[in-house]
């Protein structure tokens, strides 16, 4: 199936860059988690890595492994700490979940598209503001 991921940041001087990934993937549920997963590409810099998105009734876990290590969890309201690391090294990364919004198909069987915004902290310094919306493009045979 396919799947769009969009991305974008805001720094603290308004600058706003935006990356667009389109990319294969396949979405599966399990004891009433919805899992999305997909392969990184160059265009988001993290190439070789596979990211892992589990999604819960109200919140999300992202869990990235490969090129970069990386587990956050999204949940409206509250500070996520993790470490994210990278061939360069690691950083304590902090998030704030300002947003969150899950499409479901109607029978709540499928998870169609995730939209997140959160502030970001690296190394308990504020980054940017960002947002990140998962599309779901998937064909319509049988939800894979």
């Amino acid at each position: 199936m396919l799947i769009s991921v969009k991305g974008s940041q805001q720094d603290a001087h308004g600058e706003e860059d935006t990356i667009e990934l389109f990319t294969h993937g396949r979405r599966y549920a399990k004891n009433g988690v919805h899992y999305i997963t997909y392969q990184e590409s160059e265009i988001s810099g993290m190439e070789g890595a596979s990211t892992l998105l589990k999604v819960y009734a109200d919140y999300v876990i992202l869990v990235r492994r490969g090129g970069v290590d990386q587990r956050q969890e999204f949940r409206v309201g509250q500070r996520s700490r993790s470490r994210y690391v990278t061939p360069y090294g690691t950083m304590e990364i902090s998030i704030q979940t300002t947003r969150l919004a899950i499409t479901r198909v109607e029978d709540n069987s499928q998870v169609t598209g995730i939209h997140i915004e959160y502030e970001l902290e690296i190394d308990g310094q504020w980054q940017s503001a960002n947002t990140l919306a998962v599309l779901i493009q998937g064909d319509k045979k049988n939800g894979h």
